[in-house]
């Protein structure tokens, strides 16, 4: 049976991208970069970059893209994944993905009602892997925490590191 210890993230790296039209402008606050970085260091995460881009396919696509470019770790994005007209970041997100984690984004959607109307998606680029959040600080946390028990794992995964057979069934 796999110990806390088996899943926390000591040793990882995560980075955080807002995806904000307003906060770029400075006519909004970012909150839910901020509260991401708070959980995700509390989860044992060393933080390796915050970013802040304007909505729209090609600055996320560009902004992933260049944070992924040899980083092995977990990239988070914030903002843009609604049915507002400048709400593209999981258009930007997949011309980058090399693959994409379907299991990942779903589990995501499955924590409220509102998830239902959720685009993000979850993928990886080399080994980086992606995931796609509301820009809602409580949706961005509340997506993050129904998949923060198994992103080591596939993290060290990707990396090519030693890790532990969890049985589908066995208690994480």
């Amino acid at each position: 049976m796999p110990t806390m210890g088996d899943r926390r993230a000591e040793g990882l790296s995560a980075k955080v991208l807002t995806v904000s039209d307003g906060v770029v402008q400075g006519t909004r606050e970012d909150r839910s970069g901020p509260a991401l970085i708070d959980l995700l260091r509390s989860d044992g995460y060393e933080l390796a970059e915050h970013r802040v881009v304007t909505d729209g396919r090609e600055s996320v696509g560009e902004a992933l893209a260049d944070l992924a470019e040899g980083f092995s770790g977990l990239i988070v994005t914030t903002g843009g994944t609604g049915f507002g007209p400048r709400d593209l970041t999981p258009e930007g997100t997949r011309v980058i993905l090399d693959r994409e984690a379907p299991g990942l984004a779903e589990a995501m959607r499955l924590v409220s009602p509102l998830g239902r109307l959720s685009r993000g998606l979850a993928g990886t680029r080399g080994t980086a892997l992606i995931l796609n959040t509301p820009g809602s600080t409580a949706g961005a946390l509340e997506c993050i925490e129904a998949v923060l028990d198994v992103i080591p794992h596939a993290l060290r995964l990707m990396a090519g590191a030693p890790t532990p057979h969890l049985g589908h069934g066995s208690s994480r």
